[in-house]
């Protein structure tokens, strides 16, 4: 089930931005919607549609402010309004409420957008899974919040539109031994399209029961089009770009132009089919789209002439092609050849037989046409008598005439609903308060043995009803894989129509389409597909659903039935389980199923659904999306699927004022990722890109477990299927991944610090060398001051700051001596060096030979050759000087503060 079914927990939304709702009060007169081209205006855009289930004057307004401007039905507006014929303005303030104020009774964090409480019920038991909680009638669903959890239980949580049919007069054979058989509880039962059978138990002597039984009765039921829940949006929020209609183009475009990037010789029949608009206004067949893929042979005047031979105006229309070989596959209704089958058309003979597929070669003659009517045979002689009947092959030259014997609508919703009752009642969640493993079923005198919830006699019943809908199941199947395999290995063309050309084709064409086509076995082809042969094509999705639609003048058309029906739930033999009925009455029962109603959509789902169980890797959707599909379109939150043809849904203004399903599945994906349960796993495309053929033998269907046993058998339903298995895989793998991406982070942190560190140590490697190369400089240049000063016979003192040298003439400097300097100084104190020349009284008389010869440039190896030779005392800048050694011995400077090179 979608997420916003049950657990779309969304914060509480204002009541300012609500659409306009339902109420068959208002007027017992049918009144029609406004004309189409006065409810698509201008005031569309700027329109923020206001709830009629609050108070308007509670919100402020300026009385300057301009009146509103939105499009509404005719029956919210005033007479003098209808007498005006104005649809342009309307002053919100001037309508009143015809109901009382609603409000969301403290379930506002779980109300989707636009939702509000009409009745309520507390203390509410849900006996399928006994749980206490509060029941909740909204304008959308049947909302079930356990009192425990405070959390929405999904079985006892249904969308109105879904709710087949409500009985308030059950009775039990027996009840949960937690209750008190004097006390016994008001029991209400729901029965849901998705095989959903719910009971709830009402305390005794309350008017909660009566509440929330009117208040369904009432709103399962709408009387007009616009009272769905699907009409509640703001317009302003609906996409305007998403045009079922030129997406419908798109896929024509794509049918036709299939290939056009290799050969145009090998293309060739590409050229045999055109579009033609002749059906733009819809007065060509009112069902079907507003342009139609035909042969290129036939003019738009024989296709006027060959719609009146056909049931509905339904005349034959290709609906897919193969550019390669020249086959298509077109689609109609029956003709109209009398009962005793003497009435022709020349027009309709001259279309048929331009559906053959030429071959190359035009000496060749045409290939064989298949024409398959879907009907048993006796059914459709019996056609023959009210104008119907069947083609002859006498007058299709090159054709050859097929029945597959399916059966009609009628018969599938009784099968149908033969099978939602037994699995009901043989399901461990039964709808009768007690597991089916203790049970027994059936004839309470039998004692015999039981198992999976009844006796063996009811087991055998129950193999006669699984099998009789799993015998339609395989006749659809068949069908369907003949056609496609005449159209891929024969080459040949296939022209398929039942009574209407609306139901069982509609699933025969789109399951050999998408046997066919790869290209329809994606996301984006599937939609496509839905678009173009059920809903372009006219699948009267209202009819088969019981949902109201329009009429053909504009007006509201009710497709249900008006009345309520009156019945007991042990029609059928495996309905005796919940025991007998009381007194039927007209209000006891209440059905949304009308005469028209069928699961023909259901059918085709549970087909693709066995084909997916053959060709696991075919598919890239999965068996979950075609069960969130089929919800999304029994719970009419979105417009999609409203009304019974194209035509109507544009006159009602659909593709603008709701919500678009394919949007919403396409977002619930994204969120999801690749590894979204929609999503096949196992989805191969480059193996899977051919047509797919599956043998007769391999079409043996088995009751599709996620949609019919979700409900009743919810760990079967998903325990042995292999997509379970390959999505449980897929979260393991996507945990190891996310695992995986968050050590590739954590490794890249470390890698930038490591990075960083290494280039701090690369800068400090640099300073390091800069320092040691002014070190080297520095100690090469203090021993040339050391030589120069030896040199010169000066004294070199060093001191700290606060001791100064001797009072002389002196040059002097600081340097701060560095951290590692064997000194017996502070560390922090500065020195300073001195140098000072001594005065000449204080040179002693008597001369120093050993100075002299040590110091005086001219001394030879025989010593001093003064005066023979020249004296550096007497003649040159030493003279009048004296070094003191002693000075020099207290100098502190030692060779061990420069490093050695």
């Amino acid at each position: 089930m979608p997420p916003w079914f049950v657990g779309c927990l969304t914060p509480p939304h204002t009541n300012t931005n609500r659409a306009l709702h339902r109420d068959r009060a208002v007027t017992n007169a049918r009144r029609s919607p406004p004309p189409t081209s006065q409810r698509q205006t201008k005031a569309h855009a700027n329109a923020t549609p206001l709830s009629l289930s609050l108070s308007l004057s509670s919100r402020a307004r300026d009385d300057n402010e301009k009146p509103r401007r939105c499009r509404v039905p005719r029956r919210f507006c005033s007479p003098e309004m209808e007498a005006s014929g104005s649809w342009d303005a309307i002053d919100w303030n001037q309508i009143e409420d015809p109901r009382s104020r609603r409000s969301s009774q403290g379930m506002e964090e779980f109300l989707l957008e636009d939702e509000e409480v009409y009745a309520q019920g507390h203390g509410v038991v849900l006996l399928n899974t006994d749980e206490a909680g509060i029941v909740s009638v909204t304008n959308f669903r049947l909302l079930f919040v356990s009192q425990a959890t405070k959390s929405i239980i999904e079985l006892g949580t249904i969308p109105l539109s879904t709710i087949e049919k409500l009985n308030d007069d059950v009775k039990l054979q027996s009840l949960p031994r937690q209750y008190d058989k004097k006390q016994p509880r008001e029991l209400l039962q729901v029965i849901g399209k998705d095989m959903r059978v719910i009971v709830f138990a009402f305390r005794p002597r309350t008017k909660q029961k009566n509440e929330v039984f009117d208040a369904l009765r009432r709103y399962t039921k709408p009387s007009q089009l616009w009272e769905l829940y699907a009409f509640s949006c703001d317009p302003s929020t609906v996409d305007k770009k998403s045009d079922p209609k030129m997406r419908l183009m798109k896929e024509y475009h794509r049918l036709l132009n299939e290939g056009s990037e290799f050969e145009v010789e090998k293309y060739y029949f590409r050229n045999n089919w055109r579009l033609t608009t002749v059906n733009s206004s819809y007065s060509l067949c009112s069902t079907y789209p507003s342009q139609l893929i035909v042969p290129k042979s036939i003019s738009d005047e024989d296709l006027w002439q060959a719609s009146t031979f056909r049931a509905g105006r339904r005349l034959p229309i290709i609906s897919w092609c193969n550019p390669v070989s020249g086959a298509v596959l077109a689609r109609s209704s029956q003709p109209l050849v009398g009962l005793m089958m003497n009435f022709r058309n020349n027009a309709d003979e001259k279309l048929v037989s331009a559906l053959c597929t030429q071959n190359v070669d035009a000496n060749l003659p045409p290939r064989k046409l298949y024409i398959v009517d879907a009907r048993p045979r006796a059914n459709a002689l019996a056609n023959g008598a009210k104008g119907g009947g069947s083609e002859s092959s006498s007058n299709y030259p090159k054709s050859e005439v097929l029945f597959l014997g399916i059966q009609n609508i009628h018969t599938m919703r009784d099968s149908l609903s033969r099978l939602r009752d037994y699995v009901d009642a043989h399901g461990s969640i039964s709808s009768n308060g007690s597991s089916s493993a203790v049970s027994l079923v059936g004839d309470r005198r039998n004692r015999g043995s039981t198992w999976g919830g009844g006796s063996l006699n009811s087991m055998t019943q129950f193999s006669s009803m699984l099998g009789e809908w799993l015998n339609h199941i395989q006749n659809i199947l068949v069908g369907a894989s003949w056609i496609a395999a005449q159209i891929a290995q024969e080459s040949a063309s296939v022209l398929v129509h039942c009574s209407d050309g609306w139901d069982r084709t509609t699933q025969l064409i789109a399951l050999a389409c998408l046997l066919l086509d790869p290209y329809y076995r994606t996301f984006d082809g599937f939609q496509a597909l839905v678009e173009k042969d059920w809903l372009a094509f006219g699948h009267p999705f209202a009819e088969r659903l019981g949902i109201p639609t329009v009429s053909e003048n504009g007006g509201s058309q009710y497709e249900l039935l008006r009345q309520p029906s009156v019945g007991n739930l042990t029609s059928s033999p495996s309905r005796g389980s919940l025991g007998t009925p009381g007194s039927s009455s007209n209000t006891s029962v209440q059905s949304q199923t009308s005469n028209n109603s069928s699961p023909i959509l259901l059918q085709w789902l549970d087909c693709i659904a066995q084909l997916l169980r053959l060709y696991p890797a075919a598919f890239q959707f999965s068996s979950k999306f075609l069960v969130d599909f089929m919800d999304c379109v029994l719970s009419c939150r979105f417009g999609n699927f409203l009304c019974n043809s194209e035509r109507e849904r544009e006159q009602s203004g659909i593709t603008s004022s709701c919500h678009c399903m394919w949007t919403y599945l396409a977002d619930l994906r994204a969120s999801g990722g690749s590894f979204h349960e929609h999503i096949n796993p196992f989805y191969d495309r480059e193996r899977y890109w051919l047509p797919l053929v599956p043998p007769a033998a391999a079409l043996a269907p088995t009751l599709w477990p996620q949609f019919y046993l979700r409900w009743t058998c919810p760990p079967e339903s998903q325990g042995g299927g292999l997509e379970s298995h390959g999505h449980s895989m897929r979260k393991k793998y996507e945990a190891s991944v996310k695992s995986k991406e968050m050590a590739e982070s954590r490794s890249r942190d470390i890698k930038m610090k490591m990075e960083s560190m290494l280039t701090d140590l690369q800068r400090e490697r640099r300073a390091s060398s800069s320092a040691l190369a002014m070190a080297q400089r520095a100690r090469r240049e203090n021993v040339a001051i050391k030589r120069a000063i030896q040199t010169i016979g000066c004294t070199v003192n060093f001191s700290t700051n606060e001791n100064q040298v001797d009072k002389s003439e002196e040059m002097s400097y600081s340097f701060r001596r560095e951290a590692d300097t064997v000194s017996q100084q502070d560390d922090n104190a500065d020195l300073s060096v001195s140098i000072s020349a001594i005065e000449d009284s204080l040179v002693s008389e008597t001369p120093s030979n050993q100075v002299c010869e040590s110091l005086c440039p001219f001394r030879s190896r025989e010593g001093c050759r003064w005066p023979h030779a020249a004296c550096a005392q007497l003649g040159s800048q030493f003279v009048g000087l004296k070094a003191n050694f002693d000075a020099f011995d207290r100098l502190s400077v030692k060779d061990c503060y420069f490093p050695k090179e």
